[in-house]
């Protein structure tokens, strides 16, 4: 699976993987709970699973995680014969997908943000799908992005939000786009899709997979503010670019004027995969430092910068034209440092 700092994921996944056998018996024998609730048996807060899951939900929480407390973790009690038979359809196209992709069913932890309600009708009848920007499925996030999940909880009378965790098997991964009408691989090379290959930010379980590929395991109940829009907005805010920005195709250019054409070439190639999402904006940030070098980019990027500072006042029409054109594809021009390297 996806690995954390958080070592004990890595015990969670073993545990999860390689004890389903037990997983039946454990829940309902190892734990002295009385509250059964939605099928589901709560964890005591000095059980281990219960540390486990708190410590990477509070870890994902970004600047929220100051402001949000867990107040119960449910474990799936698998207690009916058809959440058993749910379970052990999980195993079984675990292991044909582990066997399909050559030895890996690419298991992963995904958060799937839920009322109360919701989660009883998926722990006793199972997913309904979506249809949402990437198509028609069952849309979770990573382990470690519980802070992205929580912009689709529900409050409910209490002021609780919920969240299941679950373990998803991905296989073979698939690039969606914002748009897609699809709702099943689009062959048979694949078994899910998501927004970013390198890095995902949503996991995409097709409709016609979610309730073989998606077992839910854990539920989080927890107390945020009642209104998160500052917080998640925190992060998207911080990468706005606050000084002048250099488009990208013009740093190109002029790169092409002091590097040797494969060079240039190579830099507009990580620019093409970076906007058909095939690597993420740090990776084409990377590559492009490590091609051209720190020194000229910092001289490039301040030449054009000054150029921008001593020109005379344009035509704000005609900045605000070419502002709308060039800022999904700019660079933020450095101040003391190439550390300021910014791409939008």
């Amino acid at each position: 699976m996806e690995t954390m700092a958080v070592e004990p994921w890595d015990v969670m996944y073993h545990t999860a993987n390689h004890g389903d056998e037990a997983s039946v018996s454990d829940c309902e024998s190892g734990t002295t709970h009385n509250e059964h609730i939605h099928g589901l048996v709560r964890l005591d807060e000095d059980e281990k699973l219960h540390r486990i899951i708190e410590k990477a939900f509070v870890s994902g929480l970004g600047p929220l995680r100051q402001h949000t407390s867990v107040v119960d973790i449910h474990r799936n009690r698998y207690a009916s014969v058809i959440s058993q038979a749910r379970m052990q359809s999980f195993r079984i196209f675990g292991r044909a997908v582990e066997k399909k992709c050559g030895g890996n069913a690419n298991v992963k932890f995904g958060w799937y943000a839920a009322s109360k309600d919701e989660i009883g009708r998926i722990i006793s009848h199972g997913f309904s799908h979506s249809n949402g920007l990437y198509g028609c499925g069952v849309y979770l996030y990573p382990h470690h992005s519980s802070i992205e999940s929580m912009k689709s909880c529900v409050v409910d009378e209490d002021g609780l939000r919920h969240l299941l965790l679950c373990r998803v098997i991905l296989g073979k991964m698939e690039v969606v786009h914002p748009g897609s009408q699809q709702y099943h691989p689009s062959s048979e090379d694949f078994d899910s899709g998501v927004d970013n290959l390198p890095a995902p930010k949503k996991y995409i379980v097709w409709s016609t997979h979610m309730n073989t590929h998606i077992l839910p395991e854990y539920a989080v109940t927890f107390r945020a503010p009642p209104c998160l829009k500052g917080f998640l907005n925190t992060q998207g805010s911080l990468k706005k670019p606050t000084s002048p920005w250099m488009p990208f195709t013009t740093l190109i250019s002029v790169l092409s004027k002091f590097l040797p054409p494969q060079s240039v070439n190579l830099i507009a190639k990580h620019h093409r995969d970076h906007r058909e999402n095939k690597i993420p904006r740090h990776e084409l940030i990377r590559l492009v430092r490590q091609i051209a070098g720190d020194k000229l980019l910092t001289v490039v990027i301040k030449s054009h910068r000054a150029k921008q500072l001593n020109s005379t006042n344009g035509s704000h029409q005609r900045k605000a034209q070419n502002g709308a054109r060039n800022r999904m594809d700019s660079i933020q021009q450095p101040g003391s440092s190439i550390e300021s390297i910014y791409l939008e």
